[in-house]
């Protein structure tokens, strides 16, 4: 059954429902109702954060959920799931997917990805893990040390990746990595028109995650409001 519901992602749409407790939106309750909008809408998958989130979430909907923990520490930039700490919290609920920043910022505690992923591995042998990186090179490392899925994530969000955009010359960085992994690759970061989404499905792409232009009615409204300014 839970390889039925990875395989029903393959060329099809995951919803990212999230709202930081600064954002109107901040609720599990409404996180749970955006995820049953977006499967009402089409999607096969949902992407959370928190495991209140992702609990609620799956009371409404039965579909994959690939789970993250946002969460700073003052002696790193990476926030997403970070440390054991986040990915325990995750275990509770237990999402079909884990996804953690596989960039090549210091982590907390400058432990190596290399030795915290090979920790996951050992701790938690069955669970499937996403690497959201920013660059081809991230990509290629995740690939080998045997991450489930390589997420295109954080490309132009990262120091090394701020001159980078998803799109730019029909998507070369996504092309690049599909071309040079042997791991499924999740196409994600400002896809934010039907467009894009069946664009990236086109090059070969597992599946495509869409949030803030589906879920994030500030900025929705924002670029409406922008437009007429």
């Amino acid at each position: 059954m839970e390889n039925q519901k990875i395989e029903q992602l393959h060329g099809r749409l995951i919803v990212s429902c999230q709202a930081l407790p600064q954002e109107p939106l901040h609720s599990s309750f409404i996180m749970g109702r955006m995820a049953l909008a977006a499967k009402q809408g089409g999607a096969l998958g949902i992407r959370a954060n928190t495991k209140e989130d992702i609990r609620e979430i799956q009371s409404q909907v039965d579909l994959p959920v690939i789970g993250i923990v946002k969460r700073d520490y003052p002696d790193s930039k990476i926030y997403i799931t970070p440390t054991l700490k986040e990915v325990q919290e995750l275990m509770e609920v237990r999402p079909e997917i884990i996804a953690l920043d596989a960039t090549d910022a210091v982590r907390p505690g400058g432990v190596s990805l290399d030795d915290f992923f090979q920790q996951l591995k050992e701790k938690y042998p069955d669970q499937l893990w996403m690497a959201d990186c920013s660059t081809v090179e991230e990509a290629l490392h995740a690939d080998a040390l045997g991450f489930d899925f390589i997420g295109t994530t954080l490309v132009g969000y990262t120091e090394q990746s701020k001159e980078a955009r998803i799109e730019a010359n029909d998507f070369e960085i996504l092309r690049k990595i599909i071309a040079s992994v042997r791991h499924r690759v999740i196409a994600e970061g400002n896809i934010n028109t039907p467009e894009k989404a069946r664009r990236v499905i086109e090059l070969g792409a597992f599946s495509v995650v869409v949030g803030s232009i589906i879920t994030r009615p500030q900025l929705i409204t924002k670029s409406f409001a922008d437009a007429l300014a």
